[in-house]
C-alpha cells in the first residue's frame, strides 16, 4: 500500500498515533506528563502550534499547524515518538516481539500516524 501524505508548507494537519496493540498506556498521569515533555522538547528545535490534541488510553488526535515554509511533520513525529519511547517505564521487555529488538526498538507506538 502506497501512503500519500500531503505537504504544505505552513500548513494544518490532522493526525491520529495509536500506540503498539492499543495497549492503554495513555491514561497513566505519568505517560501523559511524559508525551507533554516529549512535545516541549521537540517544540524548541522544531517549532509547531498546538491548535487541538486529545490523549485517549491507547492513541491521541492532533491538530497542529506548521511555520511558514516548513512541511516537514514526520521529523517532529519521530523526535517525540522516540523521546516518549526512551523514557517510557511501562513497557517491559519482554512484550517486544523479536523484529523489534533486533531494531532495538521499544513496543510502544504503531508505525505511521
Amino acid at each position: 500500500m502506497e501512503y500519500r501524505r500531503a505537504k504544505v508548507a505552513g500548513g494544518t494537519y490532522f493526525f491520529t498515533v495509536v500506540t503498539e496493540k492499543r495497549q492503554k498506556i495513555l491514561c497513566l498521569p505519568k505517560n501523559v506528563s511524559l508525551l507533554r515533555e516529549a512535545f516541549g522538547y521537540v517544540m524548541q528545535k522544531h517549532p509547531f502550534i498546538i491548535d487541538a490534541v486529545v490523549i485517549l488510553p491507547d492513541h491521541l488526535h492532533c491538530i497542529w499547524t506548521l511555520p511558514e515554509n516548513d512541511h516537514d511533520f514526520s521529523t517532529r513525529w519521530r523526535l517525540i515518538k522516540s523521546y516518549f519511547s526512551r523514557k517510557c517505564e511501562t513497557i517491559s521487555p519482554e512484550n517486544i516481539s523479536i523484529s523489534r529488538k533486533k531494531k532495538k526498538q521499544r513496543a510502544i507506538w504503531q508505525y505511521r500516524f
